[in-house]
């Protein structure tokens, strides 16, 4: 689904599958759903994190939100190819065609 190297890993994509030809990029905006996706997944791993070191392991607030923006920066490329492998799959499950 993702070119391979660095792009595939920032998140360019085939324009088609090889296998079965489905077209990838439909339509401007069409990954759009892709971002609530990624969002929702950044709130509910980063936010658990942030709030135990902070609440009940009492770390002060510079050292939460150091670990915070680490946290966010290793997991985005991450979780961008996933919401977009996710979207697909939903996307496809309502309208196959």
């Amino acid at each position: 689904m993702f070119t391979p190297g660095l792009q595939g890993r920032l998140g360019a994509m085939n324009p088609t599958c090889p296998v079965c030809e489905l077209r990838f990029l439909r339509e401007a905006g069409y990954f759009l759903g892709a971002m609530y996706v990624s969002y929702a997944l950044g709130v509910f791993t980063i936010l658990p994190v942030a709030v135990l070191l902070a609440v009940v392991l009492e770390w002060n607030l510079i050292a939460v939100m150091a670990i915070a923006v680490l946290q966010t920066l290793l997991s985005v490329p991450l979780f961008l190819r996933f919401s977009r492998i996710l979207w697909l799959h939903v996307d496809f499950a309502f309208d196959p065609t």
